[in-house]
């Protein structure tokens, strides 16, 4: 992977090139965050997207304006893109920002600051499923190979923003306090205004019912795939094509089932459990 011309590396992890540059990741490590300031905090494929739809509706009170009419990536930028340095001037205080960057690469700035983060997790079976088929549409990302051979990249490591458990690992053992909330996919999926809720009472928003029931009608998997603001239409198909595999594939929990034989589970359960052992937290999931 090191050899990739669609990746480069920063520390010990991989981005891709496109969105990705030397500058804007020296630009992300001296980026100003401002105690106001909102991250959602993901693996890559682990509702990314959903979160940037959610926060400024819950931040500005579910005035649907933004996500109707500003591109996700730059309503709610990444950090770590070069997107954020073009738009970082149009975002309204508070700011709603994604990363997927590790805890230990996020900017100094970021620890001294009260800045809040959001960290959802999923299932690693489905973001494993999911990546796969993101990594066939997506033309700036290697091609997986099969799925026994991108689940050995997966477990390894050989993938953007390295292991998933070193991912996790990272965030769970911060020093953030009440700075931070966790959350998982599955919990969004099975009850979307209870994680509305939630949030609105994380961040201080003391939402109405009315409000979160609408923000959770406007962000779900039906409406968003519709939304071409978030459903990545609007990205050409040299960068993204949908033929290969639709960007919002079927955004729901347990579809891993559908794709991993009783062996594959063996060994990515295996796997999993030897890089957890001896963690202070348990998975939210059962992973046979």
């Amino acid at each position: 992977m090191a050899s990739s011309t669609k990746y480069i590396q920063y520390h010990d992890i991989f981005l891709s090139f496109g969105s990705h540059s030397k500058e804007s990741l020296e630009y992300a490590q001296t980026f100003s965050i401002e105690d106001t300031d909102v991250f959602a905090v993901t693996y890559p494929k682990s509702g990314t997207v959903w979160m940037q739809e959610i926060l400024p509706l819950v931040l500005n009170g579910g005035d649907l304006t933004p996500i109707q009419t500003i591109p996700n990536w730059d309503r709610v930028p990444w950090l770590e893109q070069k997107r954020l340095a073009m738009v970082v001037d149009q975002l309204a205080s508070p700011r709603a920002l994604v990363t997927h960057f590790p805890y230990r690469l996020m900017p100094p700035s970021f620890h001294t600051s009260k800045a809040k983060v959001i960290y959802v997790m999923r299932n690693p079976k489905d973001i494993m499923v999911s990546s796969y088929f993101f990594h066939q549409m997506a033309k700036f990302l290697e091609d997986p190979g099969t799925f026994d051979e991108f689940m050995d990249k997966f477990l390894e490591g050989r993938v953007t923003f390295g292991k998933w458990t070193d991912h996790v690992k990272g965030w769970r053992d911060t020093q953030l306090g009440d700075r931070i909330m966790y959350i998982t996919y599955e919990e969004m999926a099975k009850d979307l205004p209870a994680a509305v809720r939630r949030f609105s009472d994380f961040l201080g928003r003391n939402l109405s019912e009315e409000v979160i029931q609408k923000i959770a009608e406007h962000c779900s998997f039906k409406t968003m795939k519709t939304n071409k603001m978030s459903n990545f239409s609007l990205v050409p198909k040299e960068y993204m094509n949908p033929d290969k595999s639709p960007f919002f594939r079927k955004g729901v929990a347990g579809d891993w089932e559908n794709h991993f034989s009783s062996e594959q589970l063996a060994r990515f359960t295996s796997a999993i459990r030897k890089e957890l052992e001896g963690e202070s937290f348990s998975l939210p999931w059962s992973m046979d």
